[in-house]
């Protein structure tokens, strides 16, 4: 068992990410909030808080690993999954929104928000009124967590070569990706690494003439 995980992003589909962690991969299940916002390049650095569930099939049992990009996340899946119809799968499904959303519509209980979230209904709605508002006052208070692959997901694939020959030169991946983004908004019609280059280039003298 264990609580954190840290190593390099192997695999990654809309609902999972595969860890490498010094020669294993863990596979770990993320609710949708939480995948938005990791990175999606094989061997990026992934850090995540886990939850470990116990699923028994008879005599045999399989953990499952949710993930989250901080513990006050993770103290939200729990206290979603003290709603007595709410499991594991339904919780992280419903983990659509940003977390402080969510805990909004529950402390107010805005029946109406909780049933745009996936899988749940009617009941499950006012289930999760019942049992949590009034108990979501930290859930408000914490910023939720920057979405750094929306960000990246603005990129158009061209650009990875770009980005890539930015690395090489020793800038800051986010500076790199800053620049590339900057670049493209003042001038959208650019369509390959090469020309993109050249742009940023010129940008850059631009601002830092000689």
């Amino acid at each position: 068992m264990f609580s954190r995980i840290e190593g390099k992003l192997l695999e990654r589909t809309p609902e999972s990410v595969v860890i490498d962690v010094e020669g294993l991969g863990y596979e770990i299940a993320l609710p949708a909030c939480v995948a938005e916002k990791l990175p999606s390049n094989p061997g990026d650095r992934v850090a995540l808080e886990i939850y470990a569930v116990l699923n028994l099939d008879g005599k045999s049992g399989r953990f499952a690993y949710y993930g989250f990009h901080n513990a006050i996340e993770r103290a939200f899946f729990e206290a979603l999954l003290s709603v007595a119809s709410i499991g594991p799968r339904s919780a992280a499904r419903a983990f659509s929104q940003p977390m402080s959303s969510i805990a909004r519509a529950i402390d107010r209980g805005d029946h109406a928000y909780l049933k745009t979230l996936p899988g749940i209904g009617q009941q499950k709605a006012r289930d999760i009124v019942a049992k949590l508002q009034g108990k979501v006052a930290r859930f408000l208070l914490i910023q939720d967590a920057p979405a750094v692959s929306e960000a990246r997901s603005r990129i158009p694939d061209f650009a990875d070569e770009a980005l890539s020959v930015l690395l090489r030169l020793e800038y800051r991946r986010p500076d790199a990706e800053a620049m590339i983004r900057e670049t493209l908004e003042a001038a959208p019609k650019i369509d390959d690494a090469e020309t993109l280059l050249a742009e940023i280039y010129r940008q850059r003298d631009r601002k830092d003439p000689a």
